[in-house]
């Protein structure tokens, strides 16, 4: 079967890889300060760790916070002020519960590049991982593609731009009017509120909302103004698995999506999905698109095994030698 060309390799000599980070670049740890008042040391925890025991014990202080736990901080009366009189309405006890506290807390994990203990936010994602992020921090990531990038080809970065038309074409993105989105968001980044208006076209992300990941379109409709940090952070996360119950509720007034469908599990574009029942669609997908027959079937055999639909069966065309390549990988991923 083709292959399409392979890009450069970048060859590592004398990389660093600490012993306390080995193994460490899919676990997920909970990092947060010491529960007792007298006590600044910052804990870190395997997050499986926890949610086996259920209990932390503070290694600087001997602390200990638990499911069940809590700190009290202050007393309290809360008292109703009127014509000169106090009454008591209710007294008690400040209460911060453990189980609360570190449910809280933010996750962190290792870069396996600069070996730093990070927050999840700092990685890309990547969803075949456990812990839905890239081994490497961002920062680490940015500098591995600025070398490696350097010697891509013409041809290979013009592939990586027909990968990304192929999804265009199977949603159905239409022209945009950037400056309506600007605008309609008051240029300023939908999920942090930072002022975009200032910055260079690069540090202002239209983002796909609803994810092309899921075959849906970017029209200048439904498009969501972002930053560069919150757009890498986003990525191609569902609404509901980024943005907070009533942001999504303003999201859905400003790009017209209904709240419903942001809110809930990932779920394909049916527009998309019909079209790929069109055989007159389908075959002027792989005709346009032949010449990368690999993401055609990775394509395909996504679709086929998340919702059953597999769009080679409408093709007039396609030979029966990719049908059974596509076979043999599809069983090989999925099992099946």
């Amino acid at each position: 079967m083709a292959r399409r060309t392979k890009y450069s390799t970048v060859k590592k000599q004398n990389q660093i890889r600490t012993d306390h980070v080995k193994g460490m670049g899919d676990v997920s740890f909970l990092g947060f300060q010491c529960l007792n008042p007298e006590c600044t040391h910052f804990i870190t925890i395997k997050k499986e760790d926890y949610e086996k025991e259920l209990e932390v014990t503070c290694s600087e202080c001997g602390f200990i916070m638990y499911e069940g736990g809590e700190s009290v901080f202050y007393d309290y009366e809360l008292v109703l002020t009127q014509d000169g009189e106090e009454s008591l309405i209710e007294d008690g006890q400040f209460i911060v519960y453990h189980d609360e506290y570190i449910a809280e807390a933010l996750e962190y994990k290792y870069c396996i590049v600069c070996n730093a203990l990070k927050p999840l936010t700092a990685f890309g994602h990547h969803k075949p991982r456990k812990t839905g992020r890239q081994g490497e921090c961002r920062v680490c990531k940015n500098k591995y593609n600025q070398i490696k990038n350097q010697s891509r080809t013409s041809d290979q970065h013009r592939e990586s731009a027909q990968k990304r038309r192929l999804y265009t074409d199977l949603s159905g993105q239409s022209k945009l009017d950037s400056e309506k989105v600007y605008n309609r968001f008051n240029h300023h980044c939908f999920k942090c509120n930072e002022d975009l208006s200032g910055v260079e076209t690069i540090e202002r992300n239209l983002d796909h909302t609803l994810p092309v990941y899921y075959l849906y379109s970017l029209s200048t409709e439904n498009a969501t103004l972002l930053c560069r940090a919150c757009n890498g952070e986003k990525s191609g996360s569902w609404p509901s698995e980024f943005y907070t119950e009533s942001e999504l509720k303003k999201l859905s007034i400003l790009t017209g999506i209904p709240y419903e469908l942001m809110e809930g599990k990932p779920k394909y574009n049916e527009e998309a999905l019909s079209k790929l029942k069109d055989k007159t669609v389908v075959d002027s997908i792989l005709h346009k698109y032949s010449r990368y027959i690999d993401e055609l079937i990775k394509l395909r055999n996504r679709i086929k095994n998340d919702t059953g639909l597999d769009f080679f069966d409408y093709s007039t065309s396609i030979s029966e030698t990719w049908v059974k390549a596509a076979n043999q990988q599809f069983e090989q991923k999925y099992n099946r």
